[in-house]
């Protein structure tokens, strides 16, 4: 017969037992190295779907063990594109370039054509992150992580410049809207039932707009800085109405990869600290300031003027180690190409030199086009020199900004930006600092005194955006004929 002391010894030893083994469990369980991310477990009576199942894949372990981040994008102006010399550029592209270098990885881009191929590559886990101007709504912050945000855009309703304005919510009716599938626009427009619209499987945003500006429909929906790019090539095209302000952009990552997800809030921490603007201006600084009629005046005279000079700036430019577009840019902001322009404050012809300039350079006859021409080349090439150790392409947006002010308050410029601790080599920096010299606390103790410090930032602002117009109207072949 058992007694009561042997059972309460049993229950005691199996007790022990049982405890012995869970601490072991726990130990084993801690002392993992394998990156193991939470998958959701739902709760009793919650509706199940597939995907809440689905483990993510491209955890940051697997991404490192790889040797390589794969990012998903789209090839759009204000993502990933090749560039005017066949080079890979854009936002996105450089931001996670940058993140892979963190990363010490190298990186795979798997383009899409549309947002809602993009998203669903994501979804089966085709890549580590989708980095494609993606908007943060609440649907996709259901389905998916967002990485910080880096830019806030406008949503617009863009029709033709011909439709006439619309002043509220009621004349939104009887508009004909084309909406390309799976966009973000489709969520703010259904904040409008004044509204009907239909969505375009085929086209995206960008050939949608250029569809309105052809008259093929009537309106289109688009985020503000697409717009901004795109009004200079379509100038046909215009704002009617603004659907959305301040919609936020970011990366879109699986979820259950919050090491991923928090490796990216680290590396941004410091992208935004000290590159983020730079960025932002390398690829939209130009298109801060649009002219309708001096954009219709532009184009027109590419075609009037650029033919009898176009050889000068070529061969002079070259001559200089200066992209010829980019002179010939400069050129139509000085004197709209005309050789006999004039200022009130005496600097004269193509390139708008000064009298002492023009002595300095040889230059015997300032309104002969050809001795202008290579004369402010050279100018410009000084200009470069003063800034030498500058990484481009601030070194040129800099020197213009040098020949236009001049250069001795450009460099009272600089010492008022390292003053107050903004970097002089920094294009996005100084242009910021450079309209206090027309302000009196600031100038009043700089060498040279006033300047209108407006004037310089407008200056490289416009030939920026000539200069693009310029690669745009000539298309796959360089301004200076080189396929």
């Amino acid at each position: 017969m058992i007694t009561i002391d042997r059972l309460k010894l049993n229950a005691t030893l199996h007790l022990n037992t049982l405890i012995v083994m869970f601490i072991a469990i726990l130990i084993t369980a801690c002392d993992q190295s394998v990156d193991t991310e939470s998958v959701p477990i739902p709760l009793p009576g919650a509706e199940v779907t597939q995907r809440n199942f689905v483990p993510a894949v491209s955890t940051l372990n697997k991404i490192k063990e790889r040797g390589k981040l794969i990012v998903l994008t789209t090839n759009r102006p204000t993502t990933y594109y090749y560039d005017r010399d066949n080079k890979l550029t854009g936002p996105e592209y450089e931001m996670t370039q940058s993140f892979a270098e963190y990363l010490q990885l190298e990186v795979e881009y798997k383009v899409y054509d549309s947002t809602s191929e993009l998203l669903t590559a994501l979804r089966n886990n085709e890549g580590d992150i989708a980095a494609s101007t993606l908007t943060v709504n609440g649907g996709r912050g259901r389905e998916f992580d967002f990485g910080p945000v880096y830019q806030k855009t406008s949503e617009y309703l863009v029709c033709h410049r011909n439709k006439k304005p619309i002043n509220s919510i009621e004349d939104l009716n009887n508009i004909e809207i084309v909406i390309a599938a799976d966009t973000s626009y489709l969520v703010s427009v259904k904040n409008y039932p004044e509204m009907a619209w239909v969505e375009d499987d085929n086209l995206d945003t960008v050939a949608l707009i250029e569809e309105t500006a052809e008259g093929k429909i009537e309106c289109t929906v688009s985020d503000s800085t697409l717009f901004d790019i795109e009004r200079r090539y379509h100038i046909e095209i215009q704002k009617k109405y603004t659907l959305a302000k301040d919609s936020e952009l970011a990366w879109a990552l699986n979820k259950n990869n919050d090491k991923l997800k928090q490796a990216i809030y680290d590396w941004f921490e410091s992208y935004e600290k000290d590159d983020l603007a730079q960025m932002l201006d390398k690829y939209y600084g130009y298109v801060e300031i649009f002219d309708y009629v001096d954009t219709h005046k532009f184009l027109a005279r590419v075609t009037t003027r650029l033919p009898k000079y176009k050889g000068f700036f070529i061969d002079a430019a070259i001559k200089n180690d200066i992209e010829p577009s980019l002179l010939a840019a400069q050129s139509y902001q000085e004197s709209h190409w005309d050789r006999k322009a004039r200022s009130p404050t005496g600097v004269r012809g193509i390139m708008m030199l000064t009298l002492p300039v023009a002595k300095s350079l040889g230059v015997t006859n300032r309104l002969h086009a050809e001795q202008n021409i290579y004369a402010g080349a050279e100018f410009h090439a000084k200009m470069k020199k003063m800034v030498k150790d500058v990484d481009e392409p601030d070194r040129t947006w800099l020197a213009l900004a040098a020949y236009n002010v001049g250069r001795g308050h450009f460099r009272d410029a600089q010492s008022l930006a390292r003053k107050l601790g903004k970097n002089p080599d920094r294009w996005a920096e100084m242009k910021e600092v450079l309209p206090l010299l027309s302000q009196k606390k600031y100038y009043k103790d700089l060498r040279y005194g006033y300047a209108r410090g407006n004037e310089p930032v407008r200056y490289v602002t416009r030939i920026r955006n000539y200069d693009e117009l310029l690669h745009k109207h000539f298309g796959k072949e360089k301004f200076d004929g080189v396929k």
